[in-house]
């Protein structure tokens, strides 16, 4: 059965999802052919290799950042998909001397995301560069209104990534290289070929070093080579549109291509070459059918922490993940990849600045971009498509998270010593409000204590490429960060249909100790609850200076009466920048018209930030920037 660990990686409290290793699945488990063999201490692959032969199975090589520890083993003679775990194979290799443990992988669910069938900002030009000013010449970019917003189909003129504004400073991606972790790219396709990076690609759904596309007659697998092109498609070169960062490079991690995910695949996807990939877009998740709440396994979560701790020599790998296309039916904050820290979630607008009908809300999404949404088909995001062919109608925020991968390749090339959190501050500091609204007003635009405004549906604001290459040439590294262990409530709290249970915790926030946090990233609340219906559950986290984030929302499809939340991570990026310190509320209510019940039973308190102000070494271009209000901000509590 499913449960949730906690456990302690890189000095960070983690929790993820692991699988009880019972004979016989009580919770509907697929087991597949995929072993996680660990050694008791560090073999080659040639050791390995043996190992595996001897015993029937298969060796595809260690697990990404095991160190020669934890490998990933296959047996050929059992089926991919099964509904009782093989106790007999395992057996047989745990006789092996230098085997400590060996786990049959369970298999679950990943689907693509995608639909189901600026204000300018100031710069300094780069005269020397040929293209200044102009536009490109390819024959699919008037179409492409998220790059250059003229109105065309009904859009709002100039809501659009700015990208004109980065690439007249001579930012066009060179020297970064953004994996697409999805069902293949087709790196012979010419507006992508000159741009691919066959030494940082990979196919982990076949195993060699060749992820093209596996053929359908629907063309089913078109899914990553549209987000390819978003990216990194040439420019002037007469075929479909150009990529956000079109001298950027692609690498092509196939890994959604099989009946079941794994665990071992998902790690390795994501641990693959990382000193040679700079970005890992992300445009799948667990299912959003609104009652499904998922999120990383154990290995997984170590290869992505290991990612922003070791990745890029040291400065983190960037992990960009669609948010999610539940719609209104589904919370993003139940999603455990886009609402990990971890990861940049994005969600999307139309290009009349509206949400999308299929976005989801949740206060763990940091910014937006643009994909479709309108009635008219040629509102979609035009790129390139399988066999040599273009589209107009990628969809759904599958094709928003690419565009924001490409935006953050070009800060990358703008500065290549950012770290994966400077990109996250950034990307804070630079996004815009513009003309994004809720299109069934559910949702204003809030300013937090700071005075940085967010919406629950768009984060802190649709990207600007201008505007995050111009600060990212200036920008100084923030501080360290720690994270505080504020406080917890462990004694069981009834919820009730006739009112809301508020918690509180009074947090000094590690004040005198190494962990202090006095300026705030992310914040976790992380809560063991049940009710007679967890959909009709809704949770608010106030900040001691007044924030409100709503960590969850109604979802009308889940129906769960048993699971509840174990130790769930909600994350809210709603406080950013504010001080900490004071009294935190939590606020559990049912939005129902029919009587419900349950409990807080465990809620625990985490504080991410940092100790020392983050922009001091920062002078901003205008005194009305973002940089400059919240630079104010701590200035003035400071003397406080």
């Amino acid at each position: 059965m499913v449960r949730k660990a906690c456990y302690c990686f890189a000095g960070i409290m983690l929790c993820c999802l692991v699988v009880s290793a019972k004979g016989k699945s009580t919770s509907g488990n697929v087991f597949t052919s995929s072993f996680l063999v660990k050694f008791k201490r560090n073999v080659d692959n040639q050791q390995a290799h043996e190992i595996a032969d001897r015993n029937g199975f298969i060796n595809l090589g260690p697990l990404a950042g095991s160190a020669g520890r934890e490998f990933h083993f296959k047996h050929a003679a059992l089926p991919h998909a099964r509904t009782r775990r093989s106790i007999a194979h395992m057996r047989v290799l745990k006789k092996e001397a230098l085997v400590n443990t060996a786990v049959q992988q369970v298999g679950f669910k990943r689907v693509k995301r995608g639909l189901r069938a600026a204000i300018p900002s100031s710069y300094v030009v780069d005269t020397s560069d040929p293209n200044v000013g102009k536009a490109p010449t390819d024959p699919y970019f008037p179409l492409q209104w998220y790059l250059r917003n003229t109105g065309q189909n009904g859009g709002k003129p100039r809501l659009d990534l700015n990208v004109q504004a980065a690439w007249d400073q001579g930012i066009t991606g060179k020297n970064v290289t953004t994996a697409i972790m999805d069902d293949g790219v087709d790196y012979m396709h010419p507006d992508l070929k000159f741009n691919y990076n066959a030494e940082a690609s990979y196919d982990f759904s076949s195993n060699d070093p060749y992820p093209y596309p596996r053929y359908t007659d629907d063309w089913f697998n078109s899914h990553g080579t549209r987000c390819a092109g978003e990216v990194a498609a040439a420019r002037d070169n007469g075929i479909c549109g150009v990529g956000v960062a079109y001298d950027s490079k692609i690498a092509g991690i196939r890994m959604l291509d099989q009946p079941y995910m794994t665990d071992l695949i998902e790690a390795n996807s994501m641990g693959h070459e990382p000193h040679k990939i700079h970005i890992y877009s992300a445009s799948w998740g667990p299912t959003d059918d609104g009652k499904t709440v998922d999120g990383p396994r154990n290995a997984t979560m170590r290869a992505i922490v290991q990612g922003v701790n070791e990745g890029r020599n040291g400065l983190g790998n960037i992990y960009v993940w669609a948010s999610g296309d539940g719609g209104e039916e589904d919370d993003c904050n139940c999603d455990g990849y886009a609402a990990s820290m971890w990861t940049i979630s994005i969600n999307s607008a139309i290009n009349d600045g509206q949400n999308a009908h299929y976005d989801e809300s949740c206060s763990s999404t940091l910014a937006s971009t643009f994909s479709n949404g309108a009635k008219d088909p040629n509102t979609g995001v035009a790129t390139t498509d399988l066999y040599g062919k273009c589209t107009t109608t990628h969809s759904g925020t599958s094709a928003a998270a690419p565009e924001a991968a490409g935006v953050f390749a070009l800060a990358l090339e703008a500065n290549p010593s950012l770290t994966w959190r400077d990109i996250q501050h950034l990307t804070v500091l630079t996004s815009k409000r513009n003309s994004l609204f809720d299109a069934k007003n559910r949702f204003h635009w809030t300013m937090n204590g700071v005075g940085l405004e967010f919406n629950h549906l768009f984060g802190f604001g649709v990207l600007d490429a201008g505007a995050i290459v111009s600060l990212a040439k200036k920008w100084r590294t923030v501080p360290p960060r720690y994270h505080c262990e504020a406080g917890a409530i462990m004694d069981p709290h009834p919820i009730s249909s006739t009112g809301s249970v508020i918690l509180r915790i009074k947090t000094d926030a590690c004040r005198g100790t190494d962990t202090e946090v006095r300026y705030l990233e992310h914040v976790q609340a992380v809560i063991t609850a049940n009710a007679t219906r967890r959909g009709d559950l809704e949770l608010f986290v106030t900040s001691p200076m007044g924030t409100r984030s709503m960590i969850l929302s109604r979802r009308a499809n889940d129906d769960d009466h048993r699971d509840g939340f174990t130790k769930w991570p909600f994350m809210t990026t709603h406080t950013w920048g504010e001080y900490p310190k004071g009294t935190w509320l939590l606020e559990a209510t049912f939005n129902s018209k029919e009587p419900r019940s349950g409990w807080i039973k465990e809620f625990s308190l985490v504080l991410h930030g940092t100790k020392d102000p983050p922009y001091r070494m920062l002078s901003p271009a205008s005194p009305h920037s973002k940089l400059a209000i919240v630079k104010k901000a701590h200035e003035d509590q400071d003397k406080m």
